[in-house]
């Protein structure tokens, strides 16, 4: 591509480290939709013939059937998806396949191509998530009433319901897919028409090209344009961010699914066996979610260090770009799925969860707020008394609603046999009725909400 300039080709090794077409093969939709948009333009704007504008477009859907049927191919000497497709258009339409790269660079083509990817990517994960989403809502659904130990530390804190539970997820699938949103729009400008860095004379239309390809407008500034990855870091840190909240729910199942839990049951589809000990269910789908999300957040550590110190405009190191992000995108990919069937096909083990919930005295807090409504007690005292009932429940070795009356009275007075209404886990669920609490009748409206949002 650059004889003129070099008398020698390039060295074996450096052929190999200079050539991309191993992974940015991915790009040839985007590439040939960049392509087409950007000869329409030629031939609109008078730059090239109508003429040869029709052949190169007819040519390039050409090139477009046969990566579509063949794939294509990783010739290291065309380093990279731009001239493997031009190279194809030449020897299938002839030379006037050079005047497609009138008016641009590759600095602004990948730059372009890269953005409709990423674009595509954003809009693949909102959709998966909203799938997930809706796996949540039908479980929460089903589970409304369903109660079981809320925690702090990993405690037995207060009862909540299972539903209440899943809903948790659902609010933070629902700001991930905010932030997916948020950058989508940020990406929607076209770095077509910057050409390597300083714009083009040739009297091109970006506007139109930008049209074209869906974009909201382009870019503003040429060295901006071919340079810029904030699109990339910020689908990164929205597919990290989706990873994290992904693991939470992929380590509680991994918990649950535990004997000492036994909350959960996680389906054969989604569970393995132990080569050596037969009566093994590991939750390995869970586990490699959880360890995914250590790998999507290496891609966004791995592109943020490639960028740090890059100076204006393009260097090749960028082209170190796309690796972390399509391996990003593939795992984000798996692990959305795999927590979705999850969900979906999981049996909640819910006396077990009662059982745990009635067992670690986690009523306390409504023993306290009812000496509190009640005796008028503040607080702090109200504290020290629960404390007590709670330490005289474990003497007896019985849960908190059925501690004695007499032994209550005999740690404070105040306290009759109205106390007996608030103590058990059914009467503490249904009395957290405050906006975003556990109540049944918060979570059926919650989710009546989200499905309304939805």
């Amino acid at each position: 591509m650059w004889g003129g300039r070099f008398a020698e080709g390039p060295a074996a090794v450096m052929r190999e480290i200079n050539a991309s077409i191993p992974f940015d093969k991915r790009l040839w939709r985007q590439d040939i939709a960049g392509s087409l948009a950007h000869v329409k333009m030629l031939g609109d704007s008078g730059i090239v013939s109508a003429e040869d504008a029709a052949a190169i477009s007819a040519g390039l859907e050409r090139v477009a059937t046969d990566y579509e049927a063949n794939g294509v191919a990783e010739d290291l000497t065309l380093e990279d998806i731009h001239m493997q497709t031009e190279a194809k258009l030449a020897d299938m339409i002839g030379p006037v396949a050079g005047r497609l790269h009138t008016a641009r660079s590759r600095n602004d083509q990948v730059a372009t191509d890269f953005r409709l990817w990423v674009r595509d990517a954003i809009d693949q994960a909102d959709a998966a998530l909203a799938r997930f989403q809706q796996a949540l809502l039908t479980r929460a659904e089903e589970h409304a009433d369903s109660v079981m130990p809320g925690f702090t530390h990993l405690q037995s804190a207060q009862p909540v319901t299972l539903g209440h539970h899943l809903m948790a997820y659902h609010e933070m699938i629902a700001r991930d897919r905010s932030r997916f949103v948020d950058a989508r729009a940020r990406a929607n400008l076209c770095p077509l028409g910057s050409a390597a860095l300083a714009g083009t004379g040739f009297p091109i239309d970006r506007e139109s090209t930008a049209r074209a390809l869906g974009f909201d407008g382009p870019t503003r500034n040429s060295l901006d344009g071919v340079s810029d990855r904030d699109f990339a870091i910020e689908y990164l840190t929205a597919a990290t961010q989706t990873a994290l909240h992904l693991s939470r729910l992929a380590e509680e199942f991994i918990l649950w699914a535990s004997q000492p839990f036994g909350f959960v049951s996680l389906s054969d589809q989604w569970s393995t066996g132990s080569s050596i000990m037969p009566q093994k269910r590991n939750p390995d789908a869970a586990e490699l979610v959880r360890g995914h999300s250590g790998r999507i957040m290496g891609c966004l550590t791995s592109l943020m260090v490639t960028m740090k110190g890059l100076p204006l405009a393009y260097s090749k190191d960028m082209q170190d770009d796309k690796p972390p992000v399509f391996e990003a995108h593939d795992l984000l990919g798996l692990s959305i799925a795999a927590m979705t069937g999850m969900v979906e096909s999981a049996t909640f083990r819910t006396p077990r969860m009662r059982a745990a919930a009635e067992a670690g005295f986690s009523t306390a807090t409504d023993l306290a707020d009812w000496l509190v409504r009640e005796g008028g007690i503040p607080f702090r005292e109200a504290h020290h008394i629960t404390g007590s009932a709670v330490k005289r429940a474990e003497d007896l070795g019985v849960a908190l609603d059925k501690v004695p009356l007499a032994d209550l009275q005999a740690i404070d007075a105040r306290i009759d046999e109205r106390v007996y209404g608030v103590l058990s886990v059914d009467a503490s669920v249904a009395s957290r009725v405050s906006f975003g609490g556990t109540a049944p009748a918060r979570v059926r409206a919650a989710i009546a909400a989200a499905r309304e949002g939805s």
